[in-house]
């Protein structure tokens, strides 16, 4: 029988693989409905789940190379065994090979019956005793594939980004994306500061390190607590965000008593920011068309020992009833997107996209921006921000919503940033962050004003 924490992680796979769901909205489920788990136990699933799908590619290049069935023409269950079997024995040294086979084999007769265990432990031992000698693509005469298969992405993704920016920036990208992303917190500078905070932190044996960009911001490269069991969380001493997304609320400059709009809400990780950033003094509307994020949220905000913040449940692409919000001073618009800024946290992302992405999603940021436009005070700000880093979310749709909306303008992001992070401004005024340049989320964010001038 196979054990309960693999067993789980390939349920997780195999229901990612049939679902339109992320890991993550997949992942949380199923382990909470599941047996009792230790914190060990979950780790440990996170850390198969989230290594499998990073390493995928490259799984599914050498098992091509060691099996007779080509991998696209498995079943999808036995080929998710044999992914989570080899990614063990590749890259989780505390795992004997053999125990890895033996729990693959175990797992294939639950899913698919006894005739595919001797299938499955032959490709398994195959490759490990071929796992130094398998040969990848050759980089000089095909750069993309060799990338592709080595780094574990798509190809059409390696090849966009070798266009863009060369081959040995594309390869520190892929590595950059591959390492596991640090614990990022935010003090809530309602309840503490950062030295406060870091005392704290550092008085139960952790070690945070004040991220250089964001003056809010400590991160924790290696803690064994969950996030509620750190200390200052019950307080509301702060929330978990990356640098680059604490860094796009500086460029709202939120100010006590204004009235603003948090499109696209989430979970509140930019709702807090904002509300500490306004002293807890004004009001800010916190709209998600998912009611049961914005619950979560309403529990966020009460932990953080906010008042200022009301949910509201509104299709953002019905402009009726968007205009029944009413007129802000301020708007933060963090619009949905591909995504590929966040891949070393969100890796099944990679796997979900085409080339076609770009532009369907271009057109929806674009729709959301034009129905955000007009509940924009005159001499107001409106702030787009996307975790992206392709041209046609970031300075593509930039482009075609001023050439729809001639009373606004680019407000350039340097002045209202921390002296630390001006340098992470383009010269035409756009924040941009790369995960290997700057050891954070790939983030684009664009501050626009509004004239006061009426246009007919």
């Amino acid at each position: 029988m196979p054990d309960p924490i693999r067993r789980t992680a390939l349920m997780i796979l195999n229901r990612l693989e049939h679902s339109h769901h992320t890991l993550d909205g997949i992942l949380d489920p199923i382990i909470e409905a599941g047996p009792n788990f230790t914190r060990r136990d979950r780790n440990f699933i996170y850390a198969l789940t989230h290594g499998t799908l990073r390493w995928q590619g490259r799984l599914d290049w050498m098992l091509d190379q060691v099996s007779k069935t080509p991998i696209q023409k498995m079943d999808p269950k036995v080929r998710n065994v044999l992914r989570l079997g080899l990614f063990q024995i590749l890259f989780m040294d505390r795992v004997p090979a053999s125990a890895a086979v033996n729990t693959a084999v175990n797992l294939a007769r639950m899913v698919a019956g006894p005739k595919v265990t001797g299938f499955v432990n032959a490709v398994l031992r195959n490759a490990i005793r071929r796992r130094e000698t398998i040969s990848f693509p050759d980089a000089t005469h095909n750069p993309v594939a060799a990338l592709a298969a080595r780094m574990s992405f798509p190809s059409w993704m390696i090849k966009r980004w070798i266009e863009q920016m060369g081959h040995d920036e594309t390869l520190a990208m892929c590595k950059a994306i591959n390492t596991i992303a640090p614990l990022t917190l935010r003090t809530n500078t309602l309840t503490t500061d950062r030295q406060t905070l870091a005392t704290l932190l550092q008085a139960s044996d952790e070690d945070p390190q004040p991220t250089p960009f964001s003056p809010l911001g400590l991160r924790l490269n290696r803690t064994n607590r969950s996030v509620p069991d750190l200390p200052g969380f019950r307080g509301g001493g702060f929330q978990v965000q990356d640098e680059a997304a604490q860094l796009v609320t500086f460029l709202l400059d939120p100010n006590p008593g204004e009235r603003v709009l948090d499109a696209c809400a989430g979970l509140g990780g930019k709702t807090g920011h904002i509300s500490q950033q306004m002293k807890n003094i004004g009001h800010i509307t916190a709209v998600d068309y998912r009611s049961t994020k914005l619950s979560r949220l309403d529990q966020e905000m009460q932990r953080l020992k906010i008042t200022i913040v009301s949910p509201k449940n509104v299709d953002l692409n019905n402009s009726s009833a968007m205009a029944r919000l009413g007129m802000f001073d301020r708007i933060l618009v963090d619009a949905p997107c591909s995504g590929l800024g966040v891949l070393r946290r969100h890796p099944d992302t990679k796997w979900r996209h085409t080339t076609h992405t770009f532009s369907k999603m271009a057109d929806r940021q674009l729709q959301l921006l034009n129905n955000l436009a007009p509940l924009v005070k005159p001499g107001g700000i409106l702030v787009y921000a996307v975790c992206s880093t392709e041209i046609e979310e970031n300075e593509m749709v930039i482009k075609r919503f001023l050439n729809n909306h001639l009373n606004f303008i680019v407000s350039p992001a340097a002045p209202f940033l921390p002296s630390t992070a001006r340098r992470l401004v383009t010269p035409d005024g756009y924040f941009r962050t790369l995960v290997h340049r700057h050891q954070m989320d790939g983030f684009f964010a664009t501050r626009f004003r509004k004239s006061r001038t009426v246009y007919s």
